[in-house]
């Protein structure tokens, strides 16, 4: 087996262990935007990079609403999210070109949520040949850039 190092990510998979309550709550209530990859708050929701990230660019709606059930949600916040977005699609288009998109929802820990207990939905920016044989075959990622530079490049897409 291959062993590509990233000791940066360290850090965060340990803390992230310890740290009591949900994630996402405790992001947005910690109001370091930047340490947290928090792009954008909105009035119901924000957006935020996605720390294991698919690709690079791969982010996050999040409503502030703790809640596992998109059910549960109200047409304000469900509306907001849709309408972010868009404003993430838009920014990604604008700064990385993709080739496509994959959007959506995972709801429940079966469904393959890794927070089930609050909803989020994922927008992932995708190319032709981003599930290469590292991917399928090595079972490794490949990201190409590191999340403080992702972050720099998206967060004038953002300006509240």
């Amino acid at each position: 087996m291959e062993h590509i190092w990233s000791p940066w990510r360290y850090q965060y998979i340990t803390s992230a262990e310890k740290q009591p309550g949900c994630i996402f709550c405790n992001l947005i209530a910690e109001n370091a935007d930047q340490k947290n990859g928090i792009l954008f708050r909105g009035a119901l929701n924000y957006i935020i990079l996605n720390l294991f990230p698919y690709t690079s660019g791969h982010l996050m709606v999040v409503p502030y609403q703790h809640s596992a059930s998109l059910v549960d949600v109200d047409q304000a916040t469900s509306t907001e999210m849709m309408e972010l977005s868009k404003k993430v699609l838009c920014a990604l288009e604008s700064e990385y070109r993709p080739h496509g998109f994959n959007a959506g929802f995972n709801f429940g820990q079966s469904a393959g949520a890794g927070v089930a207990e609050h909803i989020h939905m994922h927008v992932v920016p995708r190319w032709s040949g981003d599930a290469n044989f590292m991917t399928v075959i090595g079972e490794t990622r490949i990201l190409p850039e590191e999340l403080g530079n992702t972050y720099q490049r998206l967060k004038k897409h953002f300006v509240n």
